[in-house]
């Protein structure tokens, strides 16, 4: 949005009069700056309703109706980013502030939307007991566990709506009643939800059997108990660039062993390394997958996604995809406690 001035009132304006600004953009919300357009106060149609009901005066100051303490992001935020924390908050609408608190811009959820969708698909594997996890998944599965108030894989479905994903299967089998219930058919969310309903476990890969179709663009593939604010959409385009069959996430894992190493050759040691520190890229769990892959999945057997990948490393390749934003795998109770944490 780059005219504000229908949606901007001063700090001297009554409720009635960001009342009458809201009616004339019809955004739902006034915007209340001091003469240097720093901004003081957001009015939504709900705050003036609020103070209505509680018999407060039209001609109180708006600035005393609003909130105060509003959320807000900065210039250059990505904005896929924007519409997650929209999507996470239940917001419409989100001011843009400079460093000095002046209002930029206003990015509305139903604008960012309209400007954001990617063809691609999204398939979600949420079908696994969590075992690990011991009583925790007894009555919930794992990607249904809350961080925050939301489920694991709430938080998901807003990344990848975020990012323009609007398309999104969920793979299903141990307690999937659940998240079929939470999601419905995603409408909520601004997405097309379906599932994919394993009568036994198939695995990452061959839950993918079970599409309806096939798509037409690369589709992303996602661990259901991840929490991660990985940029899918510099993923997608790293993958296109490299021109392979697949993708992977990668994500740097820190090993510090505790103990001297020693290196030996034939009862003769070649080297002494006190207590060092290994670096590893493990498997993050998103994956990349090229359309024309997808054909040669089984659908009558386990088939883990790691067998699709090796084949793919004997076709076009697979890529690798460093992940650069915050991850986490909630596979243990401590795993959980600590993402619950962040």
């Amino acid at each position: 949005m780059s005219d504000l001035t229908q949606i901007i009132v001063p700090a001297t304006a009554t409720a009635l009069e960001a009342m009458r600004a809201i009616d004339r953009s019809g955004l739902e919300v006034a915007l209340v700056c001091d003469d240097a357009r720093r901004l003081l106060a957001v009015v939504t149609d709900g705050d003036l309703r609020r103070a209505l009901l509680g018999g407060k005066s039209l001609d109180l100051p708006a600035v005393e109706v609003g909130n105060r303490r509003f959320t807000s992001v900065k210039p250059g935020t990505p904005r896929a980013d924007v519409v997650a924390l929209m999507l996470d908050k239940s917001f419409k609408s989100v001011p843009v502030l400079d460093e000095q608190g002046r209002l930029e811009d206003l990015i509305t959820l139903h604008g960012a939307l309209s400007t954001a969708t990617r063809p691609n698909w999204a398939v979600i594997m949420a079908g696994g007991k969590g075992e690990r996890l011991g009583e925790l998944t007894q009555a919930i599965p794992k990607p249904m566990l809350p961080i925050g108030d939301k489920p694991i894989i709430e938080h998901i479905v807003n990344l990848l709506v975020g990012h323009g994903i609007r398309r999104i299967f969920i793979s299903v089998n141990y307690l999937g009643r659940m998240i079929e219930d939470h999601f419905g058919d995603g409408s909520k969310w601004r997405a097309k939800i379906s599932y994919l309903r394993e009568d036994r476990p198939l695995g990452t890969g061959g839950a993918l059997s079970l599409l309806p179709e096939k798509p037409t663009a690369p589709i992303l593939v996602m661990n259901g108990d991840l929490v991660t604010a990985v940029n899918l959409g510099r993923m997608l385009d790293e993958h296109a660039r490299l021109g392979v069959d697949a993708t992977v996430g990668l994500r740097d894992h820190v090993v510090k062993v505790p103990f001297g190493v020693v290196e030996h050759v034939g009862g003769r040691v070649t080297a002494l390394r006190e207590k060092p520190t290994l670096h590893y890229a493990i498997n993050a769990g998103i994956y990349c997958l090229e359309p024309s892959i997808l054909a040669g999945i089984p659908g009558d057997r386990l088939y883990p996604i790691t067998e699709l990948l090796d084949a793919c490393m004997k076709g076009r390749g697979l890529g690798a995809f460093h992940i650069q934003e915050n991850w986490n795998d909630v596979g243990l109770p401590e795993e959980y406690a600590a993402a619950s944490r962040r």
